[in-house]
């Protein structure tokens, strides 16, 4: 097995965040609280299908925040295409699930995600756990 690639801190105004969310209230939370946080550079995809396409056009992301249920391909689909893609070596890949259970949020554990953040986003915490993954830390939490 390869070992871990190396992912190093960001800081929020330098970070590139790709959001793949298909709800479009969800995204606009999603963006403004990254711009609050200092993210400056937010792309937005609405569906799993092409995200690495997509992604792969970019000069780098530093983040990708992933919905698990998408049309097309679901977010374990997409972590998986985005884990085998040498441009994504040291992106850091977060669930977002509105199905927030111990069950789904180990499951995305052992997909290989580096994070979970349950739905509905919290507005108050969101900003320090963006800060802490871009930082470098896991966050896994329910809500």
């Amino acid at each position: 097995m390869a070992p871990e690639p190396i992912r190093a801190p960001v800081s929020p105004q330098e970070a590139t965040v790709l959001v793949v969310e298909d709800n479009l209230q969800n995204f606009v939370l999603i963006a403004r609280l990254l711009g609050y946080v200092g993210v400056r550079e937010i792309q937005w995809k609405a569906s799993g299908w092409q995200v690495l396409e997509f992604a792969s056009q970019l000069p780098r992301i530093d983040l990708i925040l992933l919905d698990i249920h998408l049309p097309y391909e679901d977010g374990y689909q997409v972590l998986r295409q985005i884990r085998a893609h040498p441009h994504f070596q040291g992106t850091r890949v977060v669930a977002v699930s509105a199905e927030a259970t111990e069950d789904n949020m180990r499951r995305a554990r052992e997909a290989g995600f580096d994070g979970f953040i349950g739905k509905p986003i919290d507005p108050d915490a969101f900003p320090e756990q963006i800060r802490r993954i871009l930082a470098g830390e896991e966050v896994w939490t329910l809500g």
